[in-house]
C-alpha cells in the first residue's frame, strides 16, 4: 500500500480499529455465521453457512432461529441427510417458511444440494464454473453459480430470486458474505478459509444498508444507487487500504452502521 492521503488514512486507522473490535469470537454468537461455527466437518459448514447467507435478511435473532429449526429437521447433520435423505423424510420440511422463502425453495435447495455433493466434495467446486486464478474478483464465479444451480428441468421459477447473480445488478450481497465466510483466511477464527481456489483479493464486500451508508459517508462509495457496480466500487476502494484482503473490513463497516455512525 502506497502513502495514504490525509482522509484515507483516517479512513484507514478507523477501519482498522474496527477490525479490531468486531472481527473477534465474541461477535460469532450475534451473527448468521454463528450457525456453520456449530458444525466442524467441512460439508457440513459449507452447507449450513451458505444457507444461512441464503436467509440472512431480517432481524438477526430470527434467522439464527430459522436456521436452527431448519437443521433441526435435518438432525443436525446436513451433510449426511442431503445425501441419503429418502423421500417421507422431506414432510417436515413443506411447513418450513422464512419470510419468502418456502417449501418449494427449501426442497429444490436440498434437491440442488444432493445432486452436487454426489458428484463433488466441495461447494466451492459450483463456484468455479467460468473462475480462475486471473479474474480480477467473482463476478464470473457469481454468474456460473447461478447457471450450475439453476441446471435442472425441475427448477422452479420462483426460487431464482433466492440466488442473486451480477447480470440482473444485483449486489449480491448474501453471496458475497457466503464466499467471504468460504475464503477468507482469517487468523481470528471468524471466517473459515476452507476454501483455497477462489482467493481473498478476490472477494467483493457484501453492501447491506450499514456497510452501504457507512461506505457513502467515508467516501468509498460515489455512486448513486446500491447494485453491482456499487458493491465493485466499494471493494475497489477498500483495495485501496488492503488490496490482498479488502473484505476483512465487511464487519468494521457493519458495525460502524450498528453503532449508529452516519445515521
Amino acid at each position: 500500500m502506497g502513502k495514504l492521503s490525509s482522509k484515507k488514512s483516517y479512513v484507514f486507522d478507523l477501519l482498522e480499529a474496527k477490525v479490531e473490535q468486531y472481527n473477534r469470537p465474541d461477535f460469532i454468537a450475534l451473527d448468521p455465521i454463528s450457525i456453520p461455527h456449530q458444525y466442524t466437518r467441512p460439508q457440513d459448514i459449507e452447507i449450513t453457512a451458505f444457507w444461512a447467507s441464503i436467509l440472512a435478511w431480517g432481524q438477526r435473532k430470527t434467522i439464527i432461529n430459522k436456521c436452527q429449526e431448519l437443521f433441526g429437521l435435518m438432525d443436525h447433520a446436513p451433510y449426511d441427510f442431503i445425501l441419503h435423505h429418502q423421500e417421507n423424510d422431506l414432510k417436515p420440511f413443506l411447513d418450513f417458511k422464512h419470510r419468502t422463502f418456502n417449501a418449494t425453495d427449501t426442497l429444490y435447495f436440498i434437491d440442488f444440494l444432493r445432486r452436487h455433493y454426489q458428484r463433488f466434495d466441495s461447494l466451492e467446486d459450483a463456484f468455479l464454473v467460468g473462475m480462475n486464478r486471473e479474474s480480477a474478483n467473482v463476478e464470473s464465479a457469481l454468474i456460473g453459480f447461478q447457471e450450475v444451480f439453476t441446471d435442472s428441468p425441475f427448477f422452479p421459477a420462483r426460487t431464482r430470486k433466492h440466488i442473486a447473480s451480477p447480470q440482473r445488478k444485483s449486489s449480491c450481497k448474501r453471496l458475497n458474505m457466503f464466499l467471504r465466510w468460504m475464503v477468507r483466511k482469517d487468523d481470528r477464527g471468524v471466517d473459515f478459509g476452507i476454501w483455497d481456489r477462489i482467493l481473498p483479493a478476490q472477494l467483493v464486500c457484501p453492501c447491506d444498508v450499514h456497510v452501504d451508508r457507512v461506505g457513502r459517508v467515508l467516501g468509498l462509495i460515489q455512486r448513486p444507487v446500491t447494485d453491482w457496480q456499487t458493491a465493485l466500487e466499494l471493494t475497489e476502494s477498500l483495495k485501496e487500504l488492503c488490496p490482498e484482503d479488502p473484505v476483512k473490513y465487511d464487519f468494521a463497516l457493519f458495525g460502524l452502521g450498528i453503532e449508529g455512525f452516519a445515521s
